[in-house]
């Protein structure tokens, strides 16, 4: 009986071993491949599962989460000969784990060097220039040739970003000068372009002061115009005035006219530049008769009106 105890024990010490050998439990965020006799048959998903124990076996452990690998430091030749240190990172996730697990040795490692050779091809088909202000660019380009190359290994490449673009010291010397030479080239134009708008300025003004110059003569030969029309007017009617008081007769009328032409004579010849002492025999009595002829002349005007 106690052998048979024994053998009884035995056996349910050996069922219950069996039994925790076909569950497994499996983690959030990773799945199992499953290998009858080490070939894949089943995937295992997060949580309890049931394997056949003795023929069933793990076969790998894939994380399905999203992963990063940092691309190593390199030296990509550009187009135009211009060498360069690049790096940069990937991240991807397994969205199929056999696939990843038979299909592809050391995955990350081909994922690496996949995303290195694809680097060298496609910055090294652009210019410096292109290097330095598209990065966008070439983080998409690289994203959409590596994706489509991992796709078969069940992998979804979600970034590939670019870290560092480091030309050589001697090019980013060259290219120091190259941009304060743009720099002071820019500050040249526009110091050009500020005394252009200047002179432009200043010639507007200037023409704006002849035009108002001009305008000013205008008027004011158009009032010199009509002062003269006046005058003129003035002097018609007063030669009218003394035709008339002629025409009946009035002595005085005349002496009026003699009088005024010969002060005017007077004036003009005191009034000459070349003049500086003059002679000449005047009769004061004929002057001031005359005078007195213009007063009486304007008196009978006067008591007429």
């Amino acid at each position: 009986m106690e052998g048979f105890s024994v053998f009884v024990l035995f056996f349910l010490v050996l069922a219950i071993v069996i039994i925790l050998m076909g569950v497994k439990s499996v983690q959030q965020g990773s799945e199992w491949t499953v290998e009858r006799f080490g070939r894949y048959t089943k995937t295992l998903r997060p949580g309890l599962n049931l394997i056949v124990p003795v023929m069933d076996s793990i076969g790998a452990k894939i994380n399905m989460m999203e992963q990063v690998l940092d691309v190593q430091s390199q030296e990509v030749i550009t187009k135009d000969n211009a060498m360069v240190r690049v790096d940069g990172v990937v991240f991807f996730q397994i969205v199929d784990a056999a696939k990843a697990a038979y299909e592809v040795n050391n995955l990350n490692h081909a994922i690496l060097n996949l995303t290195q050779t694809n680097i060298r091809t496609v910055m090294g088909s652009m210019d410096l220039d292109e290097l330095l202000s598209k990065r966008d660019e070439i983080n998409a380009r690289l994203l959409g040739v590596v994706d489509d190359a991992t796709t078969p290994w069940g992998v979804k490449v979600t970034r590939i970003e670019i870290k560092d673009i480091a030309p050589p010291a001697d090019l980013v010397e060259a290219m120091g000068r190259q941009m304060k030479a743009e720099r002071e080239k820019r500050a040249n134009i526009l110091e050009a372009e500020g005394l252009r708008q200047s002179e432009i300025l200043k010639a507007e003004g200037e023409k704006q002061a002849v035009v108002l110059d001009a305008e000013g003569r205008r008027e004011a030969a158009f009032r010199d115009a009509e002062a003269r029309e006046r005058l003129a007017e003035a002097e018609a009617r007063a030669t009218f005035v003394v035709s008339e008081a002629i025409a009946k007769g009035d002595i005085q009328a005349i002496n009026y006219f003699i009088a005024q032409k010969y002060i005017e004579s007077l004036k003009d010849v005191a009034s000459a530049e070349n003049s500086k002492v003059i002679f000449m025999p005047l009769e004061a009595s004929s002057v001031i008769g005359s005078l007195g002829g213009i007063a009486e002349l304007a008196k009978n005007t006067f008591n007429k009106g």
